[in-house]
């Protein structure tokens, strides 16, 4: 077979693996990105977080996705594509006209080296950078002055009977004008009360030593009714603090998860040792799902493509269950560090190799 055929062949089965994976990986980053914005969106419809930064969060997020997802439609890629040639019998075709299976998984690896360098580079850079971003912004917006919470004319829910409303922000929006705060509460006998706080000014803060928030208020008063009692107790205040929400339980940024991957290969910690090894075992996972995907996507044209789709999710998601197993044993202490992931890719390595041995002596066009 001459040379310009066989970088026609080449091109023509590249196309066709990469085209499989990149609309593969459309739909499952559309759907978990779905997932991840409606949680976000959540959050931010109850105040938790401001609005505007939902595009940066999820942009952020975007390499860790990728780390998990180039490697499954890759894998897919190869079944479906691989699946559609056996069913036309185009690969019957290039094996008798002496494509041999090896140059077949010559072929498949190419694509998979670039699959593999961008797993490598999300999962050894950009994930732990983008996941370190994120937790930081969400630190800042707990612990600085969040008025997104009190939108000018919006009544806000903050729990545990807790409503506030604001009639306008000052121009730097550093200042509410004219608060209103309703809460119910029992007083030390448990009697019921509604207590009702108006303000002319307003501002949130944070306590630095609890992490709770409050509500600062000036030049104001406050109002307690008891139900069934036709009095109530007026108090006039130049100053006056509101509790408005207690202190949320603060991210470890010091966790391996975040930390660069220099960083962790000069760490003999458990977790750090074992947060190394998921993020160099990711690429390498790439190469050892293309063996075992080459001998899977042989399908009989009676069978057809989807044949061995379910057997083939069933390996990918027990190679990665082990994979995530083994990664808590590390970081628990309960599995040696020493020994590590390495064994899991060794066995499915091994399982790829049987595999497309086995598929070899029984033929490829077979």
């Amino acid at each position: 077979m001459g040379r310009e055929t066989t970088l026609i062949i080449f091109r023509y089965l590249t196309r066709e693996i990469l085209q499989t994976m990149a609309a593969v990986a459309g739909v499952l980053l559309l759907v978990i990105m779905g997932s991840r914005f409606i949680r976000y969106f959540a959050n931010a419809a109850e105040g938790e977080i401001p609005l505007d930064i939902l595009g940066t969060l999820m942009l952020f997020h975007l390499p860790g996705f990728l780390e998990l997802i180039l490697p499954l439609s890759f894998f897919l890629g190869i079944l479906l594509a691989y699946g559609q040639l056996y069913l036309n019998s185009e690969i019957t075709v290039l094996v008798a006209c002496g494509t041999s299976p090896n140059r077949l998984l010559q072929v498949s690896l190419v694509p998979a080296t670039l699959v593999a360098v961008l797993v490598g580079l999300c999962s050894l850079w950009l994930t732990p950078a983008g996941a370190l971003h994120n937790e930081v912004m969400l630190e800042e917006q707990r612990s600085q002055l969040d008025f997104s919470a009190l939108t000018p004319g919006r009544f806000q829910d903050f729990g545990g009977g807790r409503t506030a409303y604001t009639e306008a922000l000052s121009d730097d929006e550093q200042e509410m004008r004219e608060v209103f705060i309703s809460e119910r509460q029992r007083r030390s006998d448990g009697t019921p009360s509604t207590v009702v706080t108006r303000a002319a000014a307003g501002y949130q803060t944070v306590d630095a030593d609890t992490g709770s928030r409050f509500l600062v208020l000036s030049d104001g008063q406050r109002y307690s009714v008891e139900p069934g009692r036709a009095q109530a107790e007026r108090l006039e205040f130049g100053t006056y603090a509101v509790r408005l929400s207690r202190a949320m339980e603060r991210p470890d940024l010091e966790d391996p998860e975040y930390a660069t991957t220099p960083a962790l290969a000069a760490d003999d910690a458990p977790a750090a040792r074992a947060q190394l090894q998921w993020r160099l075992g990711l690429p390498v996972m790439v190469f050892i799902l293309t063996l075992l995907a080459m001998p899977l996507s042989r399908v009989n044209p009676r069978q057809g493509r989807f044949a061995k789709l379910l057997p083939a999710i069933f390996l990918y998601v027990a190679y990665l269950s082990l994979l995530l197993a083994a990664l808590d044993g590390i970081a628990q202490g309960g599995w040696p560090a020493g020994l590590g992931m390495w064994p899991i890719h060794a066995a499915f390595l091994a399982v790829g190799l049987a595999m497309t041995l086995h598929a070899q002596r029984k033929g490829m066009s077979g």
